[in-house]
């Protein structure tokens, strides 16, 4: 099965190779990889007390980044390597300050993983999630260096708990130690036989009550919201884009609508203001004196999302009638409402959420619709909004819980 893993990931590679000839994203994945071991060589000292985290892309960032800080704060001479496996991840925390190193992973073979973990030499090793990478794993036990999944979220359709999946059930069992966000993955992971699992939560609670905490004014969004009702659409995709639109266009409803898409190409923006039938502009076009000449503002630009969702009522979170939907914690910490597509089953705090009457799936613009005029009758998203809110209070701490049992 080993061969198999090592022949598919070598297709995987030669694939993307391929794929960088036209696609940037894939460029810059095999960019970020050339002479990489080179650098880590010049860059790192493996006399260094170090600790590895890997991420797979951003979300996985920022599900780890509390456990990141916290181990800095309570012993800054603790050296953090960061590594990430998409560009996604890479390009937009490359000059991230806790961490003293950043890299993008090399990729997982039985020679790579020796070469990056001898020249690393990580005291302890943290993988954030869904990370489960054969050889380096294998690697870090010979060494009997400890490794630890953080966060992680199981369910009964995994091929760890098939029939045939008995090499995968391997893997789980190198982990040091396992933290799981809920007890079902607990008791998922206890009858294959790991008892090394603790309950700790999900830190991505914490992360989004820190962004709440440190939550940006935007002086343009606060003019914009000037005693108005305003509807908030974070991470929008083209499906999301086109049932947001024909919302707007049709709602005789006296409500503004901040629109935040996760891809902000310029053809993409202009196809989201031809879409709709009301006075729109753009953020980077707004300023004091016109903002309020329109009904809807149109985010060109990235790192502002978080502290958007203070200005707004009611969110829509793209992503569910995609492979599924965004973050919709960080519109939670605010105490707002959250609306998505369909395809949000395996994100536990929608589910949470949906159970609690805080959060609300659609399928098509005539649910959309209905949920939006709802809550929007008699001001019904202030108390969706504060079950929103009390949920994200009630299940931060899971970094102690996991800075505790490493410290055991």
């Amino acid at each position: 099965m080993s061969f198999l893993y090592s022949l598919g990931l070598n297709i995987y590679h030669l694939t993307i190779f391929l794929a960088s000839l036209f696609n940037n994203k894939a460029r810059l994945w095999i960019k970020g990889r050339s002479g990489l071991f080179k650098e880590i060589e010049k860059q790192v000292s493996p006399e260094d007390n170090l600790y590895w985290f890997h991420a797979s892309s951003l979300g996985e960032f920022e599900q780890g980044r509390p456990l990141i800080e916290a181990v800095k704060d309570q012993n800054p001479s603790i050296k953090i390597l960061l590594t990430f496996f998409s560009p996604s991840g890479y390009e937009n925390r490359k000059n991230y300050k806790a961490a003293d190193y950043i890299f993008y992973m090399p990729m997982d073979s039985k020679r790579n993983s020796s070469r990056f973990i001898k020249l690393i030499n990580p005291s302890k090793t943290f993988f954030i999630k869904y990370e489960f990478w054969y050889h380096y794993l294998n690697c870090l036990k010979r060494r009997n260096i400890p490794v630890y999944l953080v966060s992680a979220n199981f369910r009964p359709d995994q091929v760890f708990f098939k029939w045939y999946g008995r090499w995968f059930r391997k893997i789980l069992h190198i982990f040091t130690h396992i933290f799981v966000q809920n007890t079902r993955s607990e008791q998922l992971l206890k009858n294959i036989g790991l008892d090394n699992v603790t309950v700790s939560g999900d830190t991505r609670f914490d992360r989004v009550a820190e962004i709440a905490r440190q939550s940006k004014s935007i002086e343009l969004a606060e003019k914009f919201r000037e005693g108005s009702t305003v509807i908030i659409g974070g991470s929008t995709w083209e499906k999301d884009e086109e049932i947001l639109a024909e919302y707007i266009n049709t709602s005789s409803a006296k409500i503004k609508y901040i629109i935040a898409p996760h891809e902000i190409r310029e053809s993409k923006i202009e196809r989201i203001i031809k879409s709709l039938d009301k006075p729109a502009i753009r953020y980077s076009s707004a300023d004091i004196n016109n903002i309020n000449d329109y009904r809807v503002l149109i985010i060109d630009n990235v790192g502002m999302l978080s502290s958007l969702y203070r200005y707004a009522d009611i969110a829509y979170i793209g992503g569910g009638f995609g492979v599924g939907i965004h973050n919709i914690l960080e519109a939670a910490t605010f105490g707002l409402p959250v609306v998505f597509g369909p395809k949000f089953s395996k994100f536990q705090e929608a589910v949470d959420l949906v159970r609690a009457g805080a959060a609300f799936p659609v399928n098509n613009f005539g649910d959309l619709k209905n949920q939006f005029d709802k809550l929007l009758e008699n001001l019904r998203y202030k108390e969706a909004g504060k079950i929103s809110k009390d949920y994200v209070l009630s299940n931060q701490g899971a970094t102690i819980k996991i800075l505790d049992k490493i410290k055991e």
